[in-house]
């Protein structure tokens, strides 16, 4: 049987295919990879002497290994966050989603790299070691939630957990060729995550395949009544809709100075995945979206801003216990006036009702994920990659907007390219079912870094 080929779903309900297969698979892949690619910052060790996985295989996750970023609390495992402050952080409790994974039959095999304090994207930590894209080992795989990209692009976990609070999963799921899931705002549960914005954070999933982002989903959400972001909504079904086509649909294609000002390459492959949708029977619009470059600056802004405000008392005590460029911009999120603060949070509702506005003539938009391919390692400026590769990703977390990133094409430099798809607030089926469409009738989800394949 071929694994690769299989969604989460087949693995947990094939008979030939057990989990303890399966985590010894990836296990394998971890020693071989692992040294090289830097994408766990803790392996949890399997239990050779330990009872099959709590519960049955209709559970959704049964026995499935799972990667989650090291931002998530594990009781008894240690969580850094990529920190210096928390390299010996023990916690007593799992996260709330965490819980929800472990109940639906999970087994987490490792807690993964992130670029420090999730304040960044090139997942270059100074602490930890920087992670490497599998596809170029000089370059990036993005970040914050690098580690878990890496980690499912080669089959060193299935899928995993990331934190998106200006693109920290669409990012490196573009650049490493996987599929990531922002959801709503509010959808999942942020308690037992270290904070980097209480305004812009969210958790969402890494796969391999869009409907193992819906498994994920319809795991991971749910209304959490201690966490104040939390809200209630009715239990997700994602995986059952996906199948239901998209014809009919209408789409706005982002164009305008801010979005072409991209790699040719990237745009070229955006417009084709358009043609491909129009297959599928929907109807294609260009509409310009300039409007994102200011949702984009005072995402920034406020993400540096709400990251000093709670590292406030580490970054008075020991700020050279923070990499450098984590440190800059702790510092200048903490030198910004409460003026552009609430002309910031005033541009947040600006841009959020103009994309109201857009869902209400559209269903859908489709852009890049990421303006350029991965950068190179060497020499690279933290700080400078933020602004870049993040110019389409934060407005929706300013917006708080599902988006969802999946592989749609490579360089000829063969870095892979991803297209994202946003909707309107709570249309996770909507993004998921024009994902899969999109999935099912090209391979490029299939395209494996040779590094990966024994």
């Amino acid at each position: 049987m071929n694994i690769e080929s299989l969604s989460l779903t087949d693995l947990v309900n094939s008979r030939e295919v057990n989990a303890s297969d399966l985590a010894s698979a990836c296990y394998r892949q971890i020693e071989r990879l692992n040294p090289t690619l830097n994408a766990f910052i803790t392996v949890i060790p399997p239990d050779m002497d330990a009872p099959p996985p709590a519960g049955t295989r209709s559970e959704s996750l049964y026995g499935l290994p799972i990667a989650v970023k090291d931002l998530y609390d594990t009781k008894g495992i240690r969580t850094t966050s990529g920190s210096k402050f928390f390299a010996d952080n023990i916690p007593i409790e799992d996260a709330f989603v965490i819980q929800k994974i472990k109940k639906a039959g999970a087994q987490i095999i490792g807690k993964t790299n992130t670029h420090e304090i999730a304040l960044g994207v090139t997942n270059n930590n100074p602490h930890f070691g920087a992670c490497r894209n599998p596809w170029d080992v000089t370059r990036i795989p993005g970040g914050s939630s690098g580690g878990s990209a890496v980690a499912v692009a080669t089959d060193m976990a299935l899928a995993a957990l990331g934190t998106d609070t200006g693109g920290s999963i669409r990012i490196p799921a573009a650049l490493c060729g996987v599929v990531g899931l922002k959801p709503t705002y509010g959808r999942v549960s942020l308690r037992g995550i270290l904070p980097l914005s209480w305004n812009l954070d969210h958790a969402g999933p890494i796969t391999r395949k869009v409907e193992d982002a819906a498994i994920m989903l319809e795991v991971m959400g749910g209304y959490d009544e201690l966490d104040p972001a939390s809200v209630k909504t009715l239990p997700g079904d994602y995986t059952s809709n996906l199948k239901h086509g998209i014809r009919g649909s209408k789409i706005a294609l982002a164009v305008g100075n801010y979005v072409e000002e991209s790699d040719p390459e990237i745009l070229a492959a955006v417009r084709t995945s358009g043609l491909v949708l129009l297959e599928q029977g929907v109807s294609i619009t260009e509409v310009n979206m300039d409007f994102l470059r200011e949702g984009a600056l005072a995402n920034g802004l406020m993400t540096q801003t709400d990251g000093a405000s709670f590292h406030r008392e580490r970054l008075m005590a020991h700020p050279d216990w923070f990499g450098t460029d984590v440190r800059q911009r702790l510092e200048a999120g903490a030198a910004v006036t409460s003026s552009e603060y609430a002309l910031a949070r005033r541009t947040q509702v600006e841009v959020k009702r103009k994309c109201d506005l857009l869902f209400e003539q559209y269903d859908l938009l489709m852009l890049p994920t990421t303006p350029i391919p991965a950068p190179f390692l060497a020499g690279e400026n933290a700080i400078e990659r933020a602004r870049q590769l993040t110019r389409f990703t934060a407005p929706f977390n300013l917006t708080g907007l599902p988006a969802l990133s999946v592989p749609c094409g490579f360089t000829k430099e063969v870095l892979p390219i991803g297209l994202q798809i946003v909707s309107r607030s709570w249309n996770e089926v909507g993004v998921l079912r024009a994902g899969y469409a999109f999935q099912e009738v090209t391979e490029w989800h299939m395209m494996k870094p040779k590094l990966a394949v024994l």
